[in-house]
């Protein structure tokens, strides 16, 4: 394949690239004042990036000479990746404005971060892979400390900084083990090797992988920065690290174990059992005693990767399509969680983040009250919300199987995680009235909010046969 054909499927990033550069220089001469345009551009970028998918770059094959895969699969995870940094950048302005520190950098660090993302989840290449995680985990650094006048947001970035370049340690070395043992990055060629039987260098190379892309999704044991970073970070931060780069991370460790390690599965398999119930039970139990609502989130944002793992578990397109259709739910419902949240303001703007700050809304501010209760109740996966979909799909796939328990515990897990929504739940109807929060002012805000409890009440359940469609076809490019 030629250049020019290889950069035709790399499109969506060389657009999102080339904007980021120029929105830099305009960013460099224009100054802050000109932070909402910027804004407004990287979102219309993130629209063209996604219109260039409908074309090579979204079924075109493999590029580089199998550095990069542009395939359905590929094209699936960025279009969710665009849509939940799209609206990491549309929120920010209403919520800076309120502590004057909105930099003209933030939406050119959403695009570069982006771009990191689609390399990860069309890497060929072990190398590819670090690579596109790198430029995601760079941007992500300074975002969580972009208010460095804010202790807790200069924290979480050095918490996220010192604990990543951990995982990044880990994934490298379990690289140079896959490399030194298989003699090759590619992830075709790493399976040639996997073929013939697993040697000890080679299962020690798949576990050290395995253990640093755990880190980039918050699967437990490797959750431990997920709700400081969470609660240190500003809140259109924290909601774009709970969305896309979960995603990311979850569709790279999905190819990575089908592609590369697919010969393998039944070693890989136990790995992503144990990080699945780990991080449903860790997350249920953990969240219980949180009063802070982004730790909270948190908690259930590593119970969320837990069912989605479970997904993984079958190693079949059937349980791959039921990842992608749990982290498209997962996206929405998380989305418009922290859409909420970003409404509890007092009367004289100031952000609150406790969770009996909530007391009583349904009588102060009914409609937000009444979408967050659709958000937690979708969370639970309780019917008839959307949110029960995806549960039933990847408990569906383990069953199919044979992993019956599996799916057994996942369910009393669900449970145990029903209990804190339900808990918020609670709190804003039953509970006596707190001060009231202040009056909504942001209709791109109040939008969003609508769109995401629509996309998750009842009415979602019409979406099952395009979703299920679209995310076993994407699904079946892996196999």
């Amino acid at each position: 394949m030629t250049t020019s054909s290889s950069l035709a499927l790399t499109l969506p990033e060389l657009i999102l690239s080339i904007g980021a550069m120029a929105l830099l220089m305009v960013a460099a001469y224009g100054g802050d004042r000109l932070t909402k345009p910027i804004g407004w551009a990287a979102v219309a970028l993130f629209g063209a990036a996604a219109l260039a998918l409908l074309g090579p770059a979204g079924h075109g094959g493999v590029a580089f000479d199998g550095l990069y895969r542009a395939d359905a699969f590929a094209a699936f995870a960025k279009l969710l990746i665009y849509v939940a940094a799209a609206v990491s950048v549309l929120i920010a302005p209403g919520y800076f404005a309120r502590h004057a520190t909105l930099r003209a950098e933030y939406p050119v660090l959403i695009l570069l971060s982006a771009v990191g993302m689609g390399m990860m989840v069309s890497a060929g290449d072990l190398l590819t892979l670090y690579v596109g995680l790198e430029l995601q985990s760079l941007a992500a650094y300074v975002l969580a400390s972009f208010m460095r006048r804010d202790t807790r947001s200069a924290e979480a970035g050095l918490k996220y900084f010192v604990l990543g370049a951990l995982a990044s340690g880990i994934l490298l070395y379990g690289i140079s083990l896959l490399y030194g043992f298989t003699g090759t990055t590619a992830f075709e060629g790493v399976a040639v090797g996997f073929a013939g039987g697993l040697s000890v260098g080679e299962l020690f190379g798949l576990v050290f992988v395995l253990a640093g892309l755990a880190f980039k999704i918050s699967a437990v044991p490797f959750h431990m920065w997920t709700p400081d970073v969470y609660e240190g970070s500003p809140t259109p931060v924290t909601a774009f690290f709970a969305s896309a780069p979960k995603v990311a991370a979850m569709a790279l460790l999905v190819r990575v174990a089908v592609e590369a390690m697919g010969p393998a599965t039944e070693s890989w398999r136990q790995i992503i059992i144990f990080a699945a119930l780990a991080s449903t039970i860790l997350g249920g139990v953990a969240a219980i005693g949180q009063t802070n609502i982004k730790r909270l989130l948190a908690y259930s944002s590593i119970n969320n990767v837990g069912f989605a793992l479970m997904g993984l578990v079958p190693g079949t397109a059937a349980g791959v399509s039921a990842v992608l259709t749990y982290m498209t739910v997962y996206v929405v419902m998380t989305l418009g969680s922290f859409l909420c949240v970003l409404r509890m303001r007092t009367a004289d703007g100031a952000q609150v983040e406790d969770i009996a700050a909530l007391s009583g809304l349904s009588r102060t501010r009914p409609a937000l009250a009444a979408a967050l209760a659709i958000f937690m109740f979708s969370l639970a996966g309780i019917p008839p919300l959307f949110g029960f979909w995806p549960k039933f799909v990847v408990f569906d796939a383990v069953v199919e199987i044979g992993l019956w328990p599996l799916a057994a515990i996942g369910i009393a897990t669900s449970v145990i995680g029903a209990y804190y929504y339900l808990k918020i739940v609670k709190t804003m109807y039953f509970d006596e009235p707190a001060p009231a929060f202040a009056a909504a002012d942001s209709k791109v805000e109040n939008g969003l909010i609508a769109l995401s409890a629509i996309a998750v009440s009842p009415l979602g359940y019409l979406a099952i046969p395009l979703l299920g469609a679209v995310t076993l076809n994407a699904a079946r490019a892996l196999f």
